[in-house]
């Protein structure tokens, strides 16, 4: 696991929510589609960094 990896994913997550609510506040569909794009990538992220842990457990 690297915590370089998870910090990433949890600020693109953060970004993401911004961004998505600066969309629904201005009403623009594309800022908050955007935004919502970004949180889906950091749960992939932070899913993959899972993974690996679970992985590593394993093989420990």
């Amino acid at each position: 696991m690297s915590i370089e990896d998870r910090i990433k994913a949890t600020a693109k997550n953060v970004e993401g929510k911004v961004q998505e609510t600066v969309g629904e506040v201005t009403g623009n569909p594309q800022d908050e589609a955007e935004g919502k794009e970004k949180q889906a990538e950091a749960q992939v992220q932070h899913s993959v960094e899972n993974v690996k842990d679970n992985i590593k457990k394993a093989i420990d």
